[in-house]
């Protein structure tokens, strides 16, 4: 049976996001400098695979000659495919899976799809039972995994990494242990996005500054109303908008003259190039907010129920609001917003989710971020 050596390791970090914290780890048996095939599995969501990324990239780092393969659910792959240290993207249709016999079929695809190659190491940071049985699947040398998992996962794993303040540490802190635990050296964390699509048809940005809003979100009580958009454009006018995302209800018959609508047209790739181009991204708690995160540090979150410390964007410079207050995210502390899941309904039945005077706080402080 193989033994472990248990290390505490005290993580410098000096330049990108917040400070890193105390990790313990079971040293990996495996060299990472030895391995030619490493296999990373993270098939959702769409925030969780960004928060991955900069893992995944300082283990390029640590083995340049390596070839990383990332099995992710088929439809977020596109958010992976022009990023530069990742050799295959294996698309995992997941949605072919549902039911009692979509386990079966799921191991059928796995033997069929994961075990035409051999991996030195796999890394399942998914953390529950359908990723750690896909990982144990492959043809791998060793399974590495946090201990900390759902649904018994970490029964699949070879080597378990403990990180210490697991529920106030964010998922890239997490993950980056993760990767220091392989053997990876982490200095200067890269997200390693690519430079995005252009979407066709849309007019040349001006020479105004510009700011790119998504307000609404999948997740209870976190999207804006219609009127809490109008409200924020018509206060920020005439300051260039561009509105993205996804909207189930029923929009306006007309938004502001402020306003470019792009609710619904953009990809993934295209949304990373208007992150680009604009100057700010406000976003409600969701992975596009994670995916700006990830790019610049020129990102204003809103929350309501959810913590902002733990979910928010990662860059210490960017900001968050959340109970009339806009926070730098270096002076956030888990404890200061506590998520308060117990209001998630609440806020999902109401029609709205700020009062006027936090748009007009909002809005006052892009105001200013924008004249600097």
């Amino acid at each position: 049976m193989t033994t472990f050596r248990k290390l505490r390791i005290k993580l410098s970090r000096p330049v990108f996001p917040r400070c890193w914290r105390i990790v313990s780890h079971w040293v990996s048996r495996v060299k990472l400098t030895e391995c030619k095939r490493i296999l990373v599995v993270k098939p959702s969501s769409l925030g969780d695979i960004i928060h991955t990324l900069p893992a995944v990239e300082a283990i390029h780092r640590a083995v340049p000659d390596a070839k990383i393969d990332w099995l992710v659910n088929t439809g977020w792959s596109p958010l992976l495919k022009d990023v530069t240290f990742l050799d295959r993207i294996i698309s995992f249709p997941r949605k072919e899976f549902r039911g009692i016999s979509g386990g079966l079929k799921a191991v059928t695809w796995a033997k069929r799809v994961l075990q035409q190659t051999h991996y030195d190491l796999t890394l399942d940071f998914q953390g529950l039972f359908r990723s750690a049985l896909l990982s144990r699947l492959t043809k791998t040398s060793r399974v590495m995994g946090f201990q900390k998992t759902r649904e018994g996962a970490s029964l699949f794993y070879d080597e378990k990494v403990m990180v210490q303040n697991w529920s106030a540490t964010h998922a890239v802190d997490r993950n980056l242990a993760l990767a220091k635990a392989a053997g990876a050296d982490i200095v200067y964390p890269n997200f390693g996005l690519p430079e995005g699509d252009p979407v066709e048809g849309l007019t040349p940005m001006s020479d105004k500054p510009t700011i790119l809003l998504h307000p609404f979100s999948r997740g209870g009580g976190k999207s804006l109303s219609t009127n809490e958009v109008i409200e924020l454009a018509d206060q920020l006018a005439p300051t260039p908008i561009i509105l993205v995302g996804v909207f189930e209800g029923n929009a306006p018959g007309m938004w502001p003259d402020n306003i470019t609508d792009l609710i619904g047209q953009t990809s993934l790739p295209q949304l990373i190039h208007l992150i680009r181009l604009c100057n700010w991204t406000v976003s409600v708690d969701s992975g596009p907010m994670h995916l700006a995160a990830g790019i610049t540090d020129r990102v204003l979150s809103l929350h309501t129920w959810s913590n902002p410390a733990m979910v928010g964007p990662w860059p210490k410079s960017s900001y968050a609001f959340r109970e009339g207050e806009i926070v730098q995210v270096i002076d956030l502390t888990p404890d200061r917003f506590p998520e308060r899941r117990d209001l998630k309904s609440a806020y999902g039945k109401q029609p709205r989710l700020f009062k006027p005077d936090d748009i007009r706080t909002i809005t006052s402080f892009l105001r200013m971020q924008l004249a600097k």
